[in-house]
């Protein structure tokens, strides 16, 4: 038998390898995938994830999952005062994150109260990693709004392939951006990037992983960038990125 097949023998767990269509739910929570790849669809954007990558989501954003045949994706609610900086937050694969899941699993709580030890570790992980490093704002303008959020999904795409798909030029998203974030396109994308990067050191990544996770070729690039934005020496940062940066 398939093991997508076996793991609908318990139907009410089927959803972990089938997926779910749109609904919503009252409460932040977690989808995390813990084998295979997955697509999920929020607030009308499409997110793919790999095996222990996840996405923070906020109560109430309409959201539906599919899961590709021999995966497997969790979605454990949270405690609602861990709340995402924005709707839907990726994160990446976060080994403390995956640290957590893994042991959910093989503990296997079902009460309430021996659920609530993991939620809380669960918040502990997600409090921990989310203080953005560098102060970085969405621009308010709606069309400028969209393709800030696709610059985030797409790193390699340049400024004036992005104005012209959101029908705008080149020289208006910047002056959108300079008025509404205060920072220059690239540099705005940058400090992003950096962001997830550091979330990911937080969480017990390596260089190497953070660099990926944040759309960079090569560790080597974000390091430059990091100490290019922080002023912390690139050689203090290959050593302890997580203590250079202050925790």
């Amino acid at each position: 038998m398939p093991t997508t097949s076996l793991g609908t023998v318990v139907a009410e767990n089927a959803i972990r390898f089938l997926g779910h269509d749109t609904h919503q739910h009252d409460e932040p929570h977690l989808v995390y995938v813990v084998t295979g790849n997955a697509c999920l669809t929020a607030d009308g954007q499409e997110w793919r994830l790999g095996r222990h990558e996840a996405l923070w989501l906020a109560p109430r954003v309409p959201h539906a999952l599919r899961i590709e045949p021999g995966g497997m994706a969790l979605g454990p609610f949270l405690d609602p005062a861990d709340q995402p900086r924005c709707r839907v937050q990726p994160l990446g694969a976060v080994p403390a994150l995956t640290e957590v899941m893994t042991t959910a699993l093989g503990a296997a709580p079902t009460t309430p109260e021996q659920v609530e030890p993991f939620r809380q570790a669960l918040g502990r992980v997600l409090r921990g990693i989310s203080r953005q490093y560098f102060p970085v704002v969405l621009p308010v303008h709606p069309a400028v709004r969209a393709l800030a959020r696709e610059a985030l999904r797409t790193p390699s795409a340049t400024l004036e392939s992005l104005a012209e798909r959101h029908r705008m030029s080149a020289r208006q998203v910047q002056r959108v951006f300079l008025d509404e974030t205060g920072l220059p396109f690239t540099r705005w994308r940058n400090r992003a990037r950096m962001n997830a990067a550091v979330e990911h050191l937080r969480g017990g990544g390596e260089l190497t992983a953070a660099a990926r996770a944040a759309g960079y070729a090569i560790r080597a690039g974000l390091l430059r960038g990091l100490s290019r934005e922080s002023g912390v020496p690139v050689s203090e940062l290959t050593t302890d990125a997580v203590g250079a940066l202050g925790g």
